[in-house]
């Protein structure tokens, strides 16, 4: 029976890319999500200004693995934006917030994503510390939903949860 008493710890997790679940990254920063804020004042209002919403705007999701032998697909993932194929590297991302059962939990869904970012580790002949790369992912959706304590769909649950995004193109 999983463990619903108090909050999810932070390190059981995995990462579904295009409906693949990957459970090898170490590291995963959520994004943060904001509003600008536009100030506007006519002439005979108050001398205080308004505030309306802007645009709202999302920090990338970053992922942090160890090289293994097929982390090499993350930096083919990349190549494509490298080779111009935006389009092409597009996919859909999910990060699944693990219980203590391994059962998902609390679940983000980012649409219409692709990395903009790739990082080698830094190799060092006087450490033991293991290669570490990283991938930054921006996107154009972003939701947060209730993971339900069901089996992972490979991020196929939209419209399920409370919207924090903007729709999808």
């Amino acid at each position: 029976m999983p463990d619903r008493h108090g909050p999810f710890r932070s390190f059981r997790f995995l990462v579904e890319i295009d409906g693949i679940a990957k459970a090898g990254f170490n590291v995963c920063r959520l994004p943060s999500a904001s509003t600008g804020v536009v100030e506007y004042r006519e002439g005979n209002d108050p001398p205080t200004a308004r505030k309306l919403a802007g645009l709202n705007e999302f920090r990338p999701l970053v992922l942090e693995s160890g090289v293994t032998e097929d982390s090499v697909a993350l930096a083919e993932w990349r190549r494509l934006v490298e080779d111009g194929k935006v389009e092409t590297a597009r996919r859909s991302v999910a990060v699944v917030l693990l219980d203590r059962e391994g059962a998902p939990g609390a679940r983000w869904e980012f649409g219409r994503a692709w990395p903009s970012r790739y990082e080698a580790p830094t190799l060092d002949a006087e450490r033991s510390a293991v290669a570490v790369e990283a991938l930054e992912v921006v996107f154009e959706a972003y939701e947060r939903v209730d993971g339900g304590g069901e089996e992972t769909d490979g991020g196929r649950r939209r419209g399920r949860g409370n919207a924090t995004r903007p729709t999808e193109r």
